[in-house]
């Protein structure tokens, strides 16, 4: 009996990883080997990269807060700690928010929260 040596199968297999590398550099995107050192390179990238957008994000939060607290002659620190004191439920997203669109609602959880 002949060796099976997974003719339709493999093809298809190689396809498909190629098909994924397609716009990568150079042999990244031609040779299976090199395609599939990229892509699993790719996809560790993508996992870290999803967990460090989240802490980028509340970095810019936090600073466009901090930003808008000077302006109104108080600390970021003073003013997070008396507004979850008070029981405000904004998170920092919509907080940053706030202080960008709308700074008379942002004058006035100051004024609260001092």
């Amino acid at each position: 009996m002949p060796r099976a040596r997974k003719g339709a199968a493999r093809t298809q297999a190689r396809r498909k990883l190629l098909r994924e590398a397609r716009g990568y550099f150079g042999t990244k995107h031609r040779h299976k080997y090199q395609a599939k050192i990229a892509l699993w390179r790719a996809g560790r990238y993508s996992w870290r990269d999803r967990r460090a957008r989240k802490r980028d994000y509340r970095a810019l939060w936090i600073t466009r807060i901090t930003a808008a607290c000077r302006m109104r002659g108080t600390r970021y620190s003073l003013f997070i700690n008396s507004l979850q004191r008070k029981g405000c439920l904004l998170n920092r997203k919509m907080l940053s928010q706030i202080a960008i669109d709308d700074p008379a609602t942002f004058d006035s959880l100051v004024a609260m929260a001092k």
